[in-house]
């Protein structure tokens, strides 16, 4: 098996008070195979809180983290009901009983 690579982009916008993330995998092992997931995160600064951008950047983008590894797992779930499973060999369901 050949090695993979997957590359994740993280795209942060703020707006005020507001910070904004969009983190984008993709995969691509010919150019017919190209897959693309989507993770969004936000975070909001309180308005009492002293305005350090980095730490809304940083919790968007760990949100945004975590939605795409949901939704990468929904995708892996759904190949799996697909495409995995027992192979019908010979006729026979291998899940069925005799």
């Amino acid at each position: 098996m050949e090695d993979k690579q997957w590359t994740v982009r993280i795209r942060i916008t703020e707006d005020g008070d507001d910070t904004r993330a969009e983190a984008v995998l993709t995969t691509q092992d010919t150019p017919e195979d190209l897959m693309a997931v989507t993770g969004r995160g936000v975070a909001h600064r309180n308005p009492v809180d002293r305005p350090i951008p980095e730490i809304g950047d940083e919790l968007a983008a760990s949100r945004a983290l975590e939605d795409l590894a949901i939704r990468l797992h929904d995708v892996a779930s759904d190949d799996i009901v697909n495409l995995a499973g027992p192979a019908d060999r010979e006729g026979s369901r291998a899940w069925e009983r005799p």
